[in-house]
């Protein structure tokens, strides 16, 4: 079922109307309407797009899904699509909600492809500054904009904070490597996917923010561009992120490395005392006569050698770092 508002003289008038009824409360004097569609069918957009004479590139767009962060601009219209985003630090994976808009001069058009995006907390938003909704359909798109660009920062942040706390789990002795590489990866991986929804965001806020497009009052500017800050906040962290989440990997990887080295020094040298009596016993071990052949003395003799050799050795090691 669509959802439906009105807003006239900068005051919400009637909500929850059919969509037929949309040219109807166009037609009067400074009202803006806004219409919700969640999951909606090819012959919902339709009426909407007869309603409202929307171009049937846009209308496909909205329908087939999986675009890009982008601003479309028509003759009377403009096409908006972009994506909400939420980290589950468990799982260390995003939540991607796609969501499409058709701004007009008078009115707003929200195309969820499914439940996930929380439509409610955007109508929050607009009731919680409801002192702005003189300034027309700009209020709803700055609105919707400023929560999903809100959701992107918040979800930079929680990935941040789960890659510092990765980098510090690299020098803990009893860390798990493995875990360590798998969860590297799948930060990695959603890390990826933020890139591609935060990025272009720059472009769309920015074409909404030129004076040579003239898409709403210039009243709206300083709003605008308070988004736009924090999308080039999240695009900047963005980045650094993508740097130290390589970091982290090259690191795991080289301390695995100097790990497996230290491990070969200590089995050599133990490989090496160990030879020291292997090679006395195998001398004292030939079938001929030597200094101390078949007498008390050898035994002694031998055995003095064997300790006070790998002793030495021991020693030696020790010093240099082997052991």
């Amino acid at each position: 079922m669509a959802r439906t508002r009105c807003y006239r003289a900068g005051v919400l008038s009637d909500e929850n109307f059919e969509l037929a009824d949309v040219s109807e409360h166009l037609d009067e004097p400074d009202a803006i309407v806004w219409i919700d569609l969640c999951a909606p069918q090819l012959e919902e957009l339709h009426v909407v797009a007869g309603e409202l004479g929307l171009h049937e590139l846009a209308v496909e767009d909205a329908v087939q899904g999986q675009q890009r962060p982008k601003l479309d601009r028509y003759q009377d219209h403009s096409f908006l699509s972009t994506y909400a985003i939420s980290f589950d630090p468990v799982s260390a994976e995003l939540a991607v909600s796609e969501i499409a808009a058709f701004l007009t001069p008078h009115a707003l058009v929200t195309v969820r492809k499914d439940e996930t995006f929380d439509i409610e907390a955007v109508v929050q938003r607009w009731d919680s500054h409801s002192d702005l909704v003189r300034y027309g359909v700009a209020f709803l798109v700055h609105g919707l904009l400023d929560f999903v660009v809100d959701g992107h920062f918040a979800a930079v942040q929680s990935l941040d904070e789960e890659i510092e706390q990765l980098a510090d789990s690299l020098f803990l002795a009893s860390g798990d490597q493995e875990e360590v590489q798998r969860r590297s990866f799948a930060l990695r991986k959603s890390l990826v996917l933020l890139r591609r929804v935060v990025l272009p965001m720059r472009e769309v806020i920015n074409t909404l923010l030129r004076r040579d497009v003239q898409l709403f009052d210039d009243a709206m500017g300083p709003y605008f561009q308070d988004v736009y800050d924090h999308v080039l906040r999240a695009t900047e962290w963005t980045e650094s992120l993508r740097d130290l989440v390589t970091s982290v990997l090259e690191t795991n990887l080289t301390i695995q490395g100097n790990r497996l080295n230290v491990i070969t020094k200590k089995v050599t040298s133990w490989a090496a005392i160990i030879a020291v009596p292997t090679a006395i016993t195998g001398f004292y071990g030939q079938n001929v006569p030597y200094p101390g052949f078949g007498k008390t003395s050898g035994l002694y003799t031998s055995t003095a050698v064997i300790i006070a050799c790998s002793a030495l050795l021991y020693v030696l090691f020790k010093r240099k770092g082997w052991l």
